[in-house]
């Protein structure tokens, strides 16, 4: 008997890699049945259309009818996208590109991976598409809000030892952020607190009491009158951290929609006429697969008038 293909072995449609579910017990009758109960987020007709079109592949590749029983253990892929979805503002930048790496300056308002509403105007299905790289990976992850350097391990085998120096903070990772100026405040200094994800907003992290896990240094790069650029050395990479440290500081990011309060939600429309004022400047490691010390550096300007 032939063996079932993994998800990989399947094409990219679009940049799109496959997403794969598992049928968990005898509970649907049929295909259709199960993906509108297990994934909501599509409604029973939209699943009936995927399936319908062929959109839907079953553990031989080949498209399933949505009167298919359904059986427990059964896999089953599919290509995820949003109906309506809206273009990019601006598009990627390569910065490097080699057998081993991809970086590209992500413009603000890109998500890294597809999330929500955002799927082709992710980053990572804009590059497998434009490069035909189909196992591409993030090594790490940057705000949607946020612009500026994201990395890509090309291969699958590479992909871990690439991830292993952000988490084990082999990387120097520099910032460049514009917000007010407060004369009393001391700089450089470091921003040292615990974060953790708010319990009433899933959407935001919050500074709580306890030991520190998010470290940062604030630098003066320059004065404009009553704004100031600022370079930020993040040593732990939380979720907002630069954005909660800078509003703690009492000098929010420009064009924060978060923090130090939430001006949109993250299902309203962005204020494209006022991105965040954050941009990742640079990246400096030295590659665990080559050996070769690596720095990166963003072409990206923050727009703000200084």
């Amino acid at each position: 008997m032939a063996q079932a293909p993994r998800p990989l072995d399947l094409p990219l449609r679009n940049g799109v890699s496959p997403s794969t579910v598992a049928v968990p017990t005898a509970s649907w009758p049929t295909v259709l049945d199960f993906l509108a109960d297990r994934l909501p987020i599509l409604s029973r007709d939209a699943w009936a259309a995927r399936l319908a079109a062929g959109d839907v592949l079953g553990e031989d590749a080949l498209p399933v009818a949505a009167t298919s029983a359904c059986r427990p253990g059964q896999r089953l892929h599919y290509y995820r996208s949003q109906p309506n979805e809206p273009e990019a503002p601006e598009c990627e930048t390569i910065v490097f590109q080699d057998e081993w790496l991809v970086v590209a300056d992500k413009p603000h308002f890109m998500p890294v991976i597809p999330s929500g509403p955002y799927v082709h105007r992710s980053l990572v299905v804009r590059l497998k598409h434009r490069l035909g790289l189909e196992h591409l990976s993030p090594i790490h992850r940057i705000d949607r809000e946020t612009a500026g350097l994201v990395a890509f391990a090309v291969q699958p085998a590479t992909r871990a030892p690439y991830q292993a120096l952000f988490r084990e903070r082999a990387v120097e990772k520099v910032y460049e952020a514009v917000a007010s100026y407060r004369p009393e405040l001391e700089l450089p200094r470091t921003h040292i607190s615990r974060l953790e994800t708010d319990p009433d907003r899933f959407f935001l992290s919050h500074e709580v009491p306890g030991p520190a896990n998010s470290h940062t240094r604030v630098e003066l790069i320059a004065l404009h009158g009553s704004l100031a650029h600022y370079r930020l050395l993040p040593v732990t990479g939380q979720r907002h951290q630069l954005r909660i440290h800078m509003a703690a500081l009492g000098i929010p990011i420009l064009g924060d929609s978060f923090y130090p309060r939430v001006m949109r939600g993250p299902s309203e429309a962005d204020d494209e006429a006022n991105p965040l004022q954050l941009l990742a400047r640079r990246l400096a490691f030295k590659d665990p697969v080559t050996g070769q010390e690596r720095e990166f550096s963003s072409g990206l300007k923050l727009k703000a008038s200084l």
